[in-house]
């Protein structure tokens, strides 16, 4: 089974437009596709739901409007690209004739996409299961990130020291002799390290390592 599925089976659309024919129409819609949704009059009765404010579980996405009362649209995408998991929720504005520039250059600024009122019910559909799908994708490599940074910290002193060695591309004999112990208790130390990091060789315990650490260093 493809792994990203069971994300797509639960995961949540966000509605924010102050229209409420509109939000009962996208919400309708979505339903008769088997989508999920919650909708939020406005980018303030979304800010004082808890959803937001901690990272996703499960693969969700927003489709915001342009153009509200209060805070708009663009100050709420604005808000919410500060947060450090802001990619796992991709954003699609909906916008009038006159906002389609603007929503244009929102994507410029990293929203997902954008929709033109009125919108194509399928044209709309396949946006928000594109984005649910690019959700899905995004935090399965961070379940994947957090399981790694486990693994890591599973590891002993002795382990890790073996660990770095071996990633290094340094054979047993001078692995031994760099930490002086024996070459014997190098293999032990570098069996658990393939068993608790769950790799069959050293050039895979290598690739991981640069992989995971690459993407540690970019989300910081």
């Amino acid at each position: 089974m493809n792994p990203i599925m069971p994300l797509l089976q639960h995961h949540k659309i966000f509605i924010v437009d102050d229209d409420s024919s509109v939000r009962e129409a996208l919400s309708w819609l979505l339903r008769t596709r088997r989508l999920v949704s919650d909708t939020y009059p406005s980018a303030d009765a979304f800010l004082s739901d808890a959803c937001w404010q901690q990272r996703p579980r499960e693969a969700c996405c927003l489709l915001l409007d342009v153009r509200m009362p209060g805070m708009s649209g663009l100050a709420l995408f604005d808000k919410l690209q500060t947060l450090p998991w802001a990619n796992t929720i991709p954003v699609i504005f909906l916008s009038g004739h006159a906002d389609v520039a603007t929503a244009v250059d929102a994507v410029k600024r990293g929203a997902f996409d954008f929709c033109e009122k009125p919108f194509s019910d399928n044209a709309l559909v396949d946006k928000v299961v594109s984005a649910l799908a690019q959700s899905a994708h995004l935090l399965l490599q961070q379940q994947a990130q957090q399981h790694w940074q486990q693994q890591l910290a599973d590891l002993t002193e002795r382990e890790r020291a073996v660990m770095e060695l071996v990633i290094d591309g340094l054979p047993n004999k001078l692995v031994a002799d760099r930490l002086g112990i024996s070459v014997r208790t190098v293999e032990v130390h570098r069996a658990r390290v393939f068993d608790k990091m769950g790799v069959k060789s050293a050039v895979e315990l290598a690739n991981t390592f640069h992989k995971y650490s690459e993407k540690h260093r970019a989300d910081a």
